[in-house]
């Protein structure tokens, strides 16, 4: 079974630590490991680091060898521009398909946290026996959802339609993204519903059909690039075509359009988190909601619900009847905000662009 962890977005809501230079996933946010590296080992012993591959833009390679020199760098895709999802996956997939054709292979995210690893092992490997033997269908791994979420994708679970090994299989009823805070509420409450993580179990050779059916241009696109007949030539390939892919999700490329009878979903308790945000890592890393949770020098007084990570060895925060408060500490940004508003964080460093402050993105 093959492994491909995406490790290219830049991450403008874990900002001002997440800059384009070094983005999130390469970032220390939980204990001395970037979340890319938790993501690689957490796959290990059961993969070996020949099975596992990592998609990320070309400016991000060194700091890939860097924290994973365990995998080999022709496991290593480096995309030349940014096309979003879609064309990362129709790439890499297209490369794998020539290889690898008919094996299982997973889709995995660079900055999410599993805590129950174990567990999460067992439903990779049980799904991947399942795809094996069915070939022509797609396994979504879901999480049981903690609760309403608004800034989630979620996928309606149908009728239990099969079963591998200690692994439940649904059928697969449909996606909906980012719902209202009432749609999210009527979704948790039901049952029907999991958090859609995007993580997914197929091969290669039928996800790469897929974009030949649904998404002809990145499939059309990808075969100039995988033609290629040595690795020189596939990087001059990949230099000159890959910019030619249309910008578009994975979800709208191909996802949106599968045949729901060849899709199913497990949806289980893995422990999963998305610490793309700050508000996130604070809700992954919590054991109660009025925990403080802080990095650094920090030292904190009749304070609650706080995170204060603190980046600059020269200076001691301490925060005083603190109260559901972001505090990140940089050496050239500090930023104090509620935790409710780091939507607006985003806004904020798209402004720069143009400005002075530009260089802080």
């Amino acid at each position: 079974m093959k492994a491909v962890i995406f490790a290219g977005g830049v991450g403008t809501r874990l900002w001002p630590l997440s800059r384009k230079k070094s983005p999130k996933q390469f970032e220390k946010v939980v204990g001395n490991k970037s979340t890319l590296q938790l993501a690689a080992e957490r796959l290990l012993p059961e993969f070996s680091a020949e099975d596992i591959f990592i998609s990320t833009g070309e400016q991000y390679v060194n700091m890939v060898q860097d924290q994973l020199p365990f995998i080999p760098r022709e496991n290593i895709i480096a995309e030349p521009a940014k096309r979003d999802v879609g064309p990362a996956v129709g790439l890499i997939m297209g490369y794998l398909a020539q290889r690898f054709p008919h094996e299982p292979v997973i889709i995995l995210w660079s900055d999410h946290l599993v805590k129950k690893i174990e567990l999460f092992k067992k439903i990779i490997m049980d799904v991947g026996a399942f795809v094996a033997k069915k070939e022509n269908c797609i396994v979504f791994i879901g999480q049981k959802p903690r609760f309403a979420s608004e800034n989630l994708g979620w996928i309606q679970i149908g009728s239990k339609a099969a079963r591998t090994a200690d692994t439940n299989l649904s059928s697969f009823a449909a996606f909906k993204y980012r719902p209202d805070a009432k749609t999210a509420e009527t979704f948790f409450h039901s049952k029907k519903y999991c958090w859609n993580l995007g993580y997914f179990v197929s091969t290669p050779q039928y996800i790469y059909s897929l974009f030949k059916k649904h998404s002809t241009e990145i499939y059309e696109t990808a075969e100039k690039i995988i033609a290629s007949k040595s690795s020189t030539e596939f990087k001059k390939n990949l230099k000159k075509h890959y910019k030619e892919m249309p910008e578009v999700s994975f979800d709208n490329a191909v996802l949106e359009k599968i045949d729901t009878k060849s899709a199913f979903v497990v949806d289980e308790d893995i422990g999963w988190s998305d610490v793309g945000a700050w508000e996130a890592l604070k809700e992954a890393l919590e054991h109660h909601r009025e925990d403080n949770i802080t990095k650094g020098r920090v030292l904190l007084e009749n304070s609650q619900d706080s995170l204060v990570y603190n980046y600059d060895d020269k200076k001691m925060i301490v925060g005083v009847e603190l109260d559901d408060l972001l505090v990140v500490n940089t050496e050239d940004v500090l930023l104090v905000a509620r935790k409710s508003a780091v939507q607006q964080i985003k806004k904020i460093v798209e402004g720069f662009q143009g400005t002075e402050n530009e260089k802080l993105t």
